[in-house]
């Protein structure tokens, strides 16, 4: 595979957390491709060869974007994720699917065991807002060996408001 956006690591780009903090994105058809990843309590068990055979199928429809995809996570139960990879047109043999509506985002870093913390913090900021959150979505930046290199642990909380 053709890394299309290259890094130190050789695997996941460093992040760059003011492009995405305490802002307000209008999607308008953004599109992605589906999968589902299961977990056990919320906890991926095959996040890592789901993003595999995403990423594959990206490769070979020669559907990335110029720049690093969003990868958005939606934990519709204690069992099960949908996987959200930004691409730039249809791939073949996958789930095409698109995202509307007007997203707030704010990044939070530390243990993914914070989650519940990054969450509260969300609400409570979409409140001061005098907003409603409609749906939640998780951006991982980076993976955990990733992380571990950078030195940082980012997540873009996305809550699609109303």
């Amino acid at each position: 595979m053709n890394n299309p956006c290259p890094s130190e690591t050789g695997c996941c780009p460093k992040f760059a957390p003011t492009s995405w903090d305490e802002k307000e994105f209008q999607w308008d058809g953004k599109l992605f491709i589906k999968d589902k990843v299961r977990c056990f309590m919320h906890i991926p068990l095959n996040f890592g060869k789901v993003m595999v055979r995403c990423v594959d199928k990206i490769d070979k429809a020669g559907a990335f974007t110029p720049q690093p995809p969003l990868a958005l996570s939606d934990h519709i139960s204690p069992w099960t994720m949908e996987l959200y990879l930004e691409v730039c047109k249809q791939v073949p043999q996958a789930d095409n699917v698109t995202i509307s509506g007007t997203f707030l985002s704010k990044v939070s870093e530390g243990p993914y065991k914070d989650t519940r913390l990054w969450c509260k913090q969300m609400q409570e900021w979409v409140i001061d807002k005098g907003k409603t959150i409609k749906r939640r979505l998780m951006y991982y930046t980076t993976c955990p060996k990733c992380a571990k290199h950078y030195g940082k642990n980012h997540v873009v909380y996305f809550a699609q408001v109303s």
